[in-house]
């Protein structure tokens, strides 16, 4: 007969110990990569949120001839946007008169359809006021500012911070 001599116990216990050693180090990674995959979900809606508001902020009507401001400004960083003193707005069927509110930039406190524990607001700033917008003063650009806030995840549960994405642009009166 030949040599045909097979495994030990102690190899085949020590192959089996390495193994799960291994197995047990990939199991503990499990929910490190299904938290960064809900953090990029949650980051890229809050992205997404933020952009459609500022495309739609973009497409407003604001001009001056005739005049029909639908874009406004917010008084104070902590309010919404307003039609200015002296302007109004006509969208559609809804018109507007001067310092009302537009209801199409209110904030939104988990009323975003389709996307509950998601906060937005929108800030708009006259860059023809004050220090302007970032040191440019000039009455036909307004900065527009949107914040998308939602409950930040980990690796076992729901955070108790939140996180935000911040988007602006300055728009032009057409």
């Amino acid at each position: 007969m030949k040599n045909e001599r097979g495994f030990t116990l102690v190899e085949v216990l020590l192959a089996a110990f390495l193994i799960t050693i291994g197995l047990v180090g990939l199991l503990s990674v499990v929910p490190v990569g299904t938290f960064a995959t809900t953090d990029g979900y949650r980051l890229s809606t809050a992205t997404f949120l933020a952009n459609q508001k500022l495309e739609e902020a973009r497409n407003m009507p604001w001009r001056s001839a005739p005049a029909n401001d639908c874009l406004g400004f917010s008084a104070a960083s902590t309010s919404a946007p307003t039609v200015p003193a002296g302007g109004s707005c006509t969208l559609g069927s809804t018109t507007v008169a001067a310092n009302g509110a537009l209801s199409w930039f209110a904030d939104q406190n988990n009323t975003i359809t389709g996307f509950p524990g998601y906060n937005r607001t929108v800030r708009i700033t006259n860059c023809g006021a004050g220090a302007g917008c970032g040191g440019v003063v000039d009455a036909t650009l307004r900065n527009v500012v949107v914040t998308v806030t939602y409950r930040a995840g980990s690796a076992i549960a729901v955070s108790s911070t939140d996180k935000a994405v911040v988007v602006s642009m300055i728009v032009s009166q057409r």
